[in-house]
């Protein structure tokens, strides 16, 4: 099990509302719960109309899209990237003044993941990590990271041709084995879980 014990560097209270401490909200919810349930069913809602109507990937910019898409209906920043840093068990993900730096490197990391031939599953796997393990340092967004960079490798298999679910309903160790690939920065084991999980379209 890992902790959520995540420090934001925000004095001036941008992002959470100053009596309640819980996220500022489109609706005004001031209850964790309340906001927890209303925010979950509402990217449940856009994830599903994703699944039917693809987001094109034409480069790392396309994450604040994404992003936007699944949250517009809960926060007013949904597709912009965060203005304080983040820190989780004391330590930090990218410093947000240098994000161009950040999404120029995850570019090329795209567009070396297009020149891999489709039917080569292990080196997509191994770059498909990469890229994962990049942008979840990242970190772009005040919340609902893992969520959009779930998405968008969803979407980068797509354009090969494959499916890939990181969080999976009826398989709870696919999303244990995302979680401590991503914590622990460890690509060996981002690269097994997605090879295991990438399969060729029906």
């Amino acid at each position: 099990m890992y902790s959520n014990s995540y420090k934001y560097i925000d004095p001036d209270q941008t992002y959470t509302d100053p009596i309640t401490g819980i996220l500022k909200n489109l609706q005004g919810i001031k209850d964790p719960d309340v906001l927890l349930f209303v925010e979950s069913s509402a990217v449940t809602k856009r994830l599903q109309q994703l699944y039917d109507n693809p987001i094109e990937i034409k480069d790392s910019n396309s994450l604040l899209v994404i992003h936007h898409y699944l949250f517009q209906d809960v926060y007013a920043w949904a597709g912009k990237v965060r203005t304080v840093n983040i820190y989780k068990d004391g330590k930090p993900f990218f410093n947000g003044e240098r994000f161009s730096m950040g999404f120029q490197y995850i570019d090329t990391l795209i567009n070396d993941y297009r020149n891999i031939e489709k039917l080569n599953k292990e080196a997509l796997a191994s770059k498909l990590s990469e890229i994962l393990d990049n942008i979840n340092f990242l970190h772009p967004f005040r919340e609902g990271n893992g969520r959009t960079q779930r998405e968008f490798l969803r979407l980068l298999a797509l354009e090969k041709g494959l499916t890939l679910n990181l969080n999976p309903p009826d398989n709870k160790d696919v999303y244990d084995k995302y979680m401590k690939g991503t914590i622990e920065g460890d690509l060996k084991i981002l690269t097994e879980l997605i090879l295991e999980s990438i399969n060729l379209e029906n």
